[in-house]
């Protein structure tokens, strides 16, 4: 591009070139200009609103979406040209619009702003992906659900500070998974409804003084209504902020789980097993087979929550309206997206393929007084205070740590050293079964109810 090519996309304001290494460094386009194609849908819409406002002839309507449309091509063949001297992704794609249908190319840009132009481009860009992102979460609860039915009676230690407490159910555990991403695709789907209103309108920062019409190029876009005051359409970056909020929080459940999966994978808990395919070896020890997936999803945690302190740094000092700041706000956004993409599509391709080892969950829950809380709740209902029950039952662990036996071990001989109100029913209580049974109500973990809840969790995903 010669340096009057340049001079022209400023207007007359500048007698000289900008700095080679200035006009790199201001450059967004080797970034933004992912969002070629929502750049290309929003001038359609406009260029398309100008011409029923009057602004632009039929025919000049028709020469910017035809040349547009050609464009589009050009890039998704890969035969585009960018340009680090045209800045962004809004010039680069104006200038070769230019150049295909001439003088027509440079009315595009009537009544609207590149401040407007790309706080719209950033919105359309989102809504897609948001679509995308709810598609694999939904795909990964699915997967949780089919999961959770099929170990609705598996037993497992439940734990408290990582130390055994009571039994639960596989599928139970599970469903608290599911929980967690049920909650976070709500404040997904949320979050759209904030993304989805246009700036574009806006101009630079005031409004224009052409007759444009906001509304019809509002429900060209799909949008839900328009942003309503020019400064703050321009300037508001609380959706992308607001996004990567959630994907903090969900990325942070993910690593949660991921926790789980590193521990239960291992020769000391010995759980669940991975499929090769989601794991990695040693160059060195041949024996190993490491948890890669989930531990990496567990590390991407920390730059998602970088990227939202990032955005919450860069607005905190900005006055109205735009601000060249506002250029860093694409980066932490995009790989925010990137990576809760990845860690969702990774997850919902794993989780379906976990193998419990039922046996060694079984043993392990066996293990650790887990039915300690079941034979207190026993003595309570023969009359006995809870508290002096609490006492009661934790004596008989005492003695179980110094015979090396569990509660379900002992003889009825052995416990009622401890009340004279255990009787032989008391063994219905401390098996396995018993106990998770026992807690058959909407959230416990019996099958019964984890049966339910599977239920209740396809409904929720269905609407």
């Amino acid at each position: 591009m010669s340096d009057q090519q340049q001079n022209q996309l400023w207007g007359g304001r500048f007698s000289e070139s900008t700095d080679a290494f200035v006009q790199e460094f201001t450059a967004s386009v080797g970034f933004d200009r992912r969002m070629y194609r929502q750049d290309i849908q929003g001038s359609q819409a406009h260029a398309t609103m100008l011409a029923e406002a009057g602004v632009l002839t039929d025919d000049e309507r028709d020469a910017i979406v035809q040349g547009l449309d050609e464009i589009r091509a050009e890039i998704e063949a890969g035969e585009f040209q960018w340009s680090v001297a045209l800045e962004d992704v809004h010039m680069n794609i104006e200038a070769r619009l230019t150049d295909k249908i001439g003088i027509t190319g440079k009315k595009l840009h009537t009544g609207r702003s590149r401040n407007d132009q790309v706080a719209t481009d950033i919105r359309l860009w989102l809504r897609d992906e948001i679509a995308l992102i709810d598609g694999e979460m939904t795909r990964l609860m699915t997967g949780l659900l089919d999961l959770a039915e099929r170990e609705a009676a598996t037993i497992m230690p439940g734990f408290t500070h990582l130390q055994t407490a009571q039994p639960v159910t596989f599928g139970h555990h599970l469903l608290a998974w599911f929980e967690m991403l049920k909650r976070d695709r709500e404040r997904l789907r949320d979050c759209r409804k904030r993304v989805n209103r246009m700036p574009l309108g806006a101009a630079a920062l005031a409004g224009t003084t052409y007759p444009i019409i906001r509304e019809r190029t509002c429900e060209l876009l799909g949008f839900d209504g328009v942003c309503e005051n020019s400064l703050d359409a321009v300037s508001d970056r609380d959706f992308a902020i607001e996004f990567c909020a959630l994907t903090a929080l969900c990325v942070t459940h993910l690593s949660r789980i991921s926790e789980e999966l590193v521990l239960w994978t291992s020769a000391q808990f010995n759980f669940i097993d991975l499929p090769d395919r989601f794991c990695t070896g040693s160059s060195i020890m041949p024996q190993k087979k490491n948890p890669d997936v989930p531990e990496l999803v567990r590390g991407k945690t920390g730059r998602v929550n970088g990227h939202l302190i990032a955005l919450l740094t860069l607005m905190k000092s900005q006055p109205l309206a735009y601000n060249k700041d506002n250029q860093e706000d694409k980066e932490p956004l995009y790989d925010a997206v990137d990576t809760l993409a990845g860690c969702l599509r990774a997850f919902a391709d794993m989780i379906p393929a976990l193998e419990p080892n039922r046996e060694v969950m079984r043993e392990a829950a066996r293990r650790g007084f887990a039915t300690a809380t079941d034979l207190a709740d026993y003595l309570v209902r023969k009359g006995i205070a809870f508290r002096d029950s609490h006492e009661i039952v934790g004596k008989a662990v005492a003695h179980g740590v110094d015979q090396k036996k569990d509660l379900s071990d002992m003889s009825l001989s052995e416990l009622r050293q401890f009340s004279d109100q255990i009787d032989e029913d008391v063994f219905e209580v401390l098996t396995l079964e018993g106990s998770v049974s026992a807690r058959n109500h909407i959230g416990g973990t019996a099958p019964d109810q984890v049966r339910a809840a599977v239920a209740r969790g396809r409904d929720a995903i269905s609407g």
